[in-house]
């Protein structure tokens, strides 16, 4: 019988996540963004403009809600294009690490062995745009899933395979 230990680990000589180099989304996933920020602000619009034409108690106050529109869409704009350049993510032996968020900064890093499902999904204007999403799946409650968007679909069908490939081994090595 194995005698049990358990020693205290030094914090300090843990790899650190926070020094992997991150691949970024590929650039044109911006113009993907774009388009889908357009159509909100489109559909936004139209809903405003609709509601003041049909609302006379809000036509004179039009201009100030159109004002305040243009602000609240340029925020947005701002916030996505900074989102947009804080994200990233990387394969890594044990390990896969996705990294997003610009007011609460998230990093989900999944360990291969807790992978349970990797599917790639193309919305419409992505699949235009030759972009994908890997999407992968962990066991047990949906905190650990994580969706890299604006991966070439190339790389990304690579990268689906890769894991799939390494779940295959991990569980004939289980068996």
């Amino acid at each position: 019988m194995q005698e049990f230990t358990n020693e205290a680990i030094e914090i300090n000589s843990l790899p650190r996540y926070q020094e992997v180099s991150l691949n970024a989304p590929h650039p044109t996933y911006w113009k993907v963004m774009l388009i889908n920020i357009s159509i909100f602000i489109f559909l936004s619009i139209t809903a405003l403009i609709t509601i003041i034409i049909l609302n006379e108690k809000i036509k004179p106050y039009g201009i100030y809600l159109g004002g305040g529109c243009i602000i609240i869409f340029a925020f947005i704009f701002l916030l996505y294009k900074t989102s947009f350049k804080k994200r990233g993510y990387a394969l890594r032996e044990k390990d896969i690490i996705y990294k997003s968020g610009i007011i609460a900064e998230k990093t989900t890093i999944i360990p291969l062995n807790r992978i349970q499902h990797v599917a790639l999904d193309e919305g419409l204007f992505s699949r235009i745009y030759k972009l994908a999403t890997l999407q992968i799946h962990t066991a047990g409650d949906g905190t650990g899933h994580m969706h890299i968007s604006g991966i070439p679909i190339e790389q990304a069908r690579t990268i689906k395979e890769a894991l799939l490939k390494r779940l295959d081994l991990l569980e004939t090595s289980v068996n």
